[in-house]
């Protein structure tokens, strides 16, 4: 069992996505709202936070009416110049120092499991390991300092293409396993939040079909107050429209699932 880790493993509504949100603001003077953040990774193509941060300056630019866009909104920034103002709404003041001094959004991240969580899928004789767009050094914090787990089988960004793009999942799934996927390998089942970590299972299969693998899928934490029953439903649609087989009330629920019964 594979998991994403934004949404699945921690919160981030208060850190990644409020960088997200911080850093559009600081570009254009508007902020994005949940809904909006939500529909733009409904599309499946943007994972990766910088990017979808890029892509709303983008849209807004497009339609926001010239006499009303301010001056931070003529043209887009450049990628590097984007990256580092998200970074040190995310990180900090010093990204790059000590993570033990990190200040930014990264120290309000909760947490969605606990320790025992993973021992329970040791103890069940369950492999399991990290594909995740998050950046490694933000991963490794929750997962080694935070979670306290030794040498977490991860695969973060950069290690592999972007989500949708399956080669992570598949490289990380080989490597636990020891052998080559295929008809003899056990199932694979990997837990994501969004319609991109669905299509990075849909993917696989089209580049492994002979392995049996299977996309669970859970709802961002945002999404799980009773407020907000419709805004969830709707976002339920649209990963099980993506092909996701099974979708939990909470990453805790995995460990009563039972793939025979599907």
């Amino acid at each position: 069992m594979l998991f994403d880790i934004d949404g699945v493993i921690r919160d981030v509504a208060g850190s990644y996505r409020r960088a997200l949100q911080a850093t559009v603001h600081h570009y254009c003077g508007w902020e994005p709202g949940h809904e909006t953040v939500d529909a733009l990774k409904g599309e499946g193509r943007w994972n990766n936070d910088w990017d979808a941060s890029l892509e709303l300056l983008r849209r807004h630019s497009l339609t926001d009416p010239p006499t009303a866009r301010s001056s931070n909104s003529a043209a887009l920034p450049s990628r590097a110049d984007l990256i580092d103002v998200f970074s040190r709404f995310y990180f900090g003041s010093d990204p790059e120092g000590d993570p033990f001094a990190w200040d930014g959004f990264i120290c309000d991240e909760p947490l969605l499991v606990d320790p025992n969580f993973f021992a329970d899928l040791t103890n069940r004789d369950i492999l399991w390991g990290f594909v995740s767009g998050a950046e490694p050094p933000s991963a490794r914090f929750l997962l080694e300092q935070r979670l306290g787990l030794q040498n977490p089988p991860l695969i973060a960004m950069g290690d592999a293409p972007d989500k949708p793009d399956p080669e992570g999942l598949i490289r990380l799934a080989s490597t636990l396993l020891g052998y080559s996927l295929g008809s003899d390998a056990p199932l694979i089942a990997y837990l994501g939040d969004t319609v991109a970590d669905v299509n990075t299972v849909m993917r696989a299969r089209e580049q492994v079909p002979q392995q049996r693998w299977m996309s669970l899928a859970v709802v961002p934490p945002h999404l799980q107050s009773p407020g907000q029953s419709v805004a969830r439903a709707h976002y339920e649609k649209n990963l099980r429209a993506a092909g996701a087989e099974v979708i939990f009330s909470d990453t805790k629920a995995a460990l009563n699932w039972d793939p025979n019964q599907i």
